[in-house]
């Protein structure tokens, strides 16, 4: 997952320079969304349900998350809270403030209450990457 990178972002505004802003945008949220998508696929081929979700922070996906309900035996194991606590333990830090999550679906209200706690500045969802703002209790 390291070519989902802050250099990858960075290349992708670089690439773009002098075009619409817009665009450059639309290309940043369109790759964490592939992200996202990728790891409802890891969560498929490991017998789950088909949700993902990654928390990304200046431009570096730092919280990576398959759901993990099925596999962990676990209901809290939501893709959106395995990449709040994947990207708690890389930062070793609970705050996260300044990340964005991006999901590949509208996250359930538990996840949202999740992503509050952590301190979520903004949420992301779906393959448009439909901005849900920030998470509310």
């Amino acid at each position: 997952m390291c070519a989902h990178s802050r250099r990858a972002v960075l290349a992708l505004f670089a690439g773009l320079a002098g075009s619409r802003p817009a665009l450059a945008v639309d290309r940043a949220h369109a790759l964490f969304v592939s992200v996202a998508f990728a790891m409802k696929g890891r969560a498929v081929e490991n017998g789950d349900q088909p949700y993902g979700a990654v928390v990304v922070l200046n431009g570096d996906v730092i919280g990576y998350g398959p759901s993990r309900v099925v596999t962990n035996k676990d209901p809290s194991a939501h893709a959106e809270r395995e990449a709040i606590r994947d990207a708690q333990v890389k930062l070793n830090r609970k705050n996260l403030s300044n990340c964005v999550m991006y999901s590949t679906s509208r996250p359930c209200p538990e996840c949202e209450k999740a992503a509050h706690a952590a301190r979520i500045s903004r949420m992301f969802y779906g393959p448009d990457a439909t901005d849900a703002g920030p998470p509310r209790l």
